[in-house]
Formats: C-alpha cells, sequence, structure tokens
C-alpha cells in the first residue's frame, strides 16, 4: 500500500514478536506532543484485559513539534512507530500504519485524544459476533462547537447523497477493521473520511456503532470548516467516479 511518503522511518522499539497478534491499533498524530503519553497509557489500560496480543503503531507525519521525540521514549511493550520525513496528511499517516500492522484486526483511533480507547473491545468483540468486516463509530453526544456540528451534518447528508452510500458520521476516527480487507483499498488523501464506503465497494460488510466522544484536552484542532469544505466536496465526486469504475476484489471469484 503507497503511503504517499518519502521513504517514512520506521521504528520497531522493544519487542518485534512473531506471536499472531489479534489487534494492532494505529495512530496517526502531527503536533500532538502533549498526547501520546497520555493517549498511550489509555490504550494500554483499555486493552489489558483483551484476548489476544496487540500492539500499538504511532505515525508521526512529520511534526514540527516534540511529537517524534515523544513517540521515540514511549516504554510500552509492542510499541511500533513510523516517522513521515515530509508532512503528508491524515489518511496517508493512518495508510502507513496500515502497511507496517501484523494484527488480524487493525483499529484506528485519532491523535487528539478525542476517541475512547475503551471502545476498542466492545467494537472488536460486536465485529466478531456480528461476523462483520469493520465496524465504524458514530459519536454519541458530541464534545465539539455547533459550526462543526451542523457542518458534520451537512457534510454526511452531501456525502450520502453523492456516494449512494449511508454512513451516519464519516469523519468518526475509531474504526476496527479486517487487515486482510484493507489490501482492497486505494490510498488516496481523505482516503480516512470515505473508508467504510470503499470496502463496501469491494463487498465488504460494515456496521455502525455508537462510541463516546471527548473534549480535547491538549493541543489544537488541524481541522476546521474553512480547510475541509472544499476538497470534501471534490472528494464526494472522485469517490462516485471511483464507486462506478472500481473492480471488485477477486477474493469474489471461484477458480477450479
Amino acid at each position: 500500500m503507497n503511503s504517499h511518503t518519502t521513504k517514512p522511518e520506521q521504528i520497531v522499539s522493544q519487542t518485534d514478536q512473531l506471536a499472531t497478534i489479534k489487534l494492532s491499533v494505529v495512530i496517526p498524530a502531527y503536533n500532538e506532543e502533549d498526547n501520546i503519553l497520555l493517549l498511550s497509557k489509555e490504550v494500554y489500560q483499555a486493552l489489558d484485559d483483551m484476548a489476544g496480543s496487540f500492539e500499538l503503531i504511532w505515525v508521526d507525519d512529520a511534526s514540527s513539534d516534540q511529537t517524534a521525540h515523544n513517540i521515540r521514549n514511549l516504554d510500552y511493550p509492542n510499541i511500533r512507530s513510523v516517522f513521515h520525513h515530509i508532512n503528508c496528511g491524515q489518511s496517508s499517516a493512518i495508510a502507513s500504519g496500515f502497511q507496517v500492522s501484523r494484527g488480524e484486526w487493525v483499529a484506528t483511533l485519532d491523535g487528539d485524544g478525542q476517541n475512547d480507547p475503551h471502545d476498542l473491545i466492545r467494537m472488536l468483540n460486536k465485529a466478531i459476533e456480528l461476523e462483520v468486516d469493520c465496524v465504524t463509530g458514530v459519536r454519541n453526544k458530541r464534545k465539539d462547537n455547533w459550526l462543526r456540528l451542523v457542518s458534520s451534518k451537512v457534510a454526511n447528508g452531501y456525502r450520502n447523497l453523492i456516494t449512494g452510500d449511508k454512513v451516519s458520521d464519516s469523519g468518526c476516527g475509531i474504526r476496527v477493521v479486517k487487515r486482510s480487507a484493507l489490501r482492497e483499498i486505494p490510498v488516496f488523501n481523505g482516503m480516512h473520511r470515505f473508508l467504510p464506503t470503499l470496502l463496501r465497494s469491494q463487498n465488504f460488510t460494515v456496521v455502525e456503532v455508537p462510541v463516546n466522544h471527548r473534549e480535547r484536552a491538549t493541543g489544537e484542532s488541524k481541522y476546521g470548516v474553512n480547510n475541509r469544505l472544499w476538497r470534501g466536496i471534490k472528494d464526494c465526486f472522485g469517490i462516485r467516479w471511483y464507486l462506478s469504475r472500481a473492480v471488485i476484489s477477486e477474493r469474489t471469484c471461484e477458480t477450479d
């Protein structure tokens, strides 16, 4: 999977176990220096009782603060790190995490700490119970200002109208996906917001579940209405074109 970076540096700290990993947790980060340790602690606390092993993959998207330094200094088992040489955007960072992940399942969390890691086990269990390929979150009681809430509602409605799909909260960053399904996903800027639709285009199954949403405790948001609106509109038409031309995965074919 092309991560659109100039040979990102990959560092595996502590152990690089060959044992079967149940879940890989991918967290993209750009200038989130104060969230690295806090969110890492939460992930390990949340997954402490999980049946099966997990790994945490931080992807630094060429941050200009101490994000990379703080990632390098994390002292946990099964921490894996990817460092972009140039800033490429959230989708590229997530794709880099997908590329190095080893788990049967791959989860994503936003690096701002607004997603709750304690939702991950519930989402993973739901995916296994329902035998689906992806469980994606719908933020319950969102801790955002009114402008973000209104713009998100309009954007979701517009995306569904143009793409013909039905996704309640395409901007929610917490998801659990079968790693085998990610091989069929094209990588482009904005990919992460269309992941459920892209999966369905390849006949993979996706369900939505309500998840917790929290206020940002530290740092500043990298997104606003102005820097997402026009690009989001263009992306919707790009996805509509892709859906009309997509080749279904060969996994749906039978061979003698």
